[in-house]
Protein backbone atom coordinates (compact mmCIF):
# COMPACT_ATOMS: atom_id res chain seq x y z
CA UNK A 1 0.00 0.00 0.00
CA UNK A 2 1.04 3.64 -0.78
CA UNK A 3 2.12 5.80 2.20
CA UNK A 4 0.71 8.66 0.99
CA UNK A 5 1.06 10.83 4.24
CA UNK A 6 4.93 11.10 3.91
CA UNK A 7 4.38 12.61 1.36
CA UNK A 8 1.55 15.17 1.32
CA UNK A 9 2.41 15.42 5.36
CA UNK A 10 -0.44 15.82 8.01
CA UNK A 11 0.33 19.84 8.41
CA UNK A 12 -1.08 23.13 6.62
CA UNK A 13 0.32 21.84 3.33
CA UNK A 14 -1.84 18.63 3.17
CA UNK A 15 -4.62 20.73 4.02
CA UNK A 16 -3.80 23.70 1.88
CA UNK A 17 -3.50 21.02 -0.79
CA UNK A 18 -6.66 19.78 -0.06
CA UNK A 19 -8.55 22.62 -0.10
CA UNK A 20 -7.91 24.02 -3.32
CA UNK A 21 -8.68 20.45 -4.94
CA UNK A 22 -11.63 20.53 -3.16
CA UNK A 23 -12.54 24.13 -4.78
CA UNK A 24 -11.46 23.16 -8.13
CA UNK A 25 -13.92 20.34 -8.12
CA UNK A 26 -16.48 22.79 -7.16
CA UNK A 27 -15.64 25.33 -9.85
CA UNK A 28 -15.81 22.90 -12.53
CA UNK A 29 -18.91 21.81 -11.30
CA UNK A 30 -20.46 24.83 -11.17
CA UNK A 31 -18.97 25.70 -14.63
CA UNK A 32 -20.41 22.00 -16.03
CA UNK A 33 -24.25 22.54 -14.63
CA UNK A 34 -25.04 25.25 -16.82
CA UNK A 35 -23.27 23.63 -20.12
CA UNK A 36 -25.38 20.51 -19.28
CA UNK A 37 -28.51 22.25 -19.12
CA UNK A 38 -28.23 24.32 -22.65
CA UNK A 39 -27.88 20.89 -24.37
CA UNK A 40 -29.53 21.00 -27.50
CA UNK A 41 -30.57 18.27 -29.64
CA UNK A 42 -32.73 16.48 -27.17
CA UNK A 43 -36.61 16.76 -27.62
CA UNK A 44 -38.47 15.26 -24.95
CA UNK A 45 -40.40 12.24 -26.05
CA UNK A 46 -44.37 12.93 -27.04
CA UNK A 47 -43.67 15.88 -28.18
CA UNK A 48 -45.09 17.15 -32.11
CA UNK A 49 -42.96 19.32 -33.61
CA UNK A 50 -45.11 19.73 -37.05
CA UNK A 51 -47.09 22.58 -38.25
CA UNK A 52 -49.44 25.02 -36.11
CA UNK A 53 -53.57 23.20 -36.94
CA UNK A 54 -55.78 25.65 -38.39
CA UNK A 55 -58.62 24.37 -36.32
CA UNK A 56 -56.83 26.63 -33.14
CA UNK A 57 -55.98 29.86 -35.74
CA UNK A 58 -59.86 29.60 -36.27
CA UNK A 59 -60.60 29.38 -32.33
CA UNK A 60 -58.30 32.59 -31.69
CA UNK A 61 -59.75 34.83 -34.06
CA UNK A 62 -63.15 33.78 -32.89
CA UNK A 63 -62.13 34.54 -29.67
CA UNK A 64 -60.63 37.92 -30.74
CA UNK A 65 -64.02 38.66 -32.23
CA UNK A 66 -66.05 38.07 -29.24
CA UNK A 67 -63.47 40.97 -27.29
CA UNK A 68 -66.02 43.71 -27.15
CA UNK A 69 -64.68 47.18 -28.51
CA UNK A 70 -63.73 49.45 -25.27
CA UNK A 71 -65.37 52.39 -26.07
CA UNK A 72 -62.77 54.79 -24.42
CA UNK A 73 -59.35 55.25 -25.61
CA UNK A 74 -56.85 53.46 -22.99
CA UNK A 75 -54.20 55.29 -21.59
CA UNK A 76 -52.02 53.66 -19.54
CA UNK A 77 -50.04 56.47 -18.05
CA UNK A 78 -53.61 57.49 -17.20
CA UNK A 79 -53.04 57.10 -13.27
CA UNK A 80 -49.57 58.69 -13.10
CA UNK A 81 -50.48 62.05 -14.26
CA UNK A 82 -53.48 64.10 -13.37
CA UNK A 83 -56.67 64.01 -15.62
CA UNK A 84 -56.50 67.92 -16.32
CA UNK A 85 -52.72 69.04 -16.49
CA UNK A 86 -52.39 72.42 -15.53
CA UNK A 87 -50.99 75.04 -17.74
CA UNK A 88 -47.89 76.68 -16.90
CA UNK A 89 -47.66 79.85 -16.89
CA UNK A 90 -45.01 81.65 -19.14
Amino acid sequence: MIRLQGKLGTGMAGRQAMKTFVMAVAMLALIAVPAHAQKHGSVAPGSTAGPPKTVDEKAYKAALDRIPDSKEKYDPWGVARPADPAKKPK
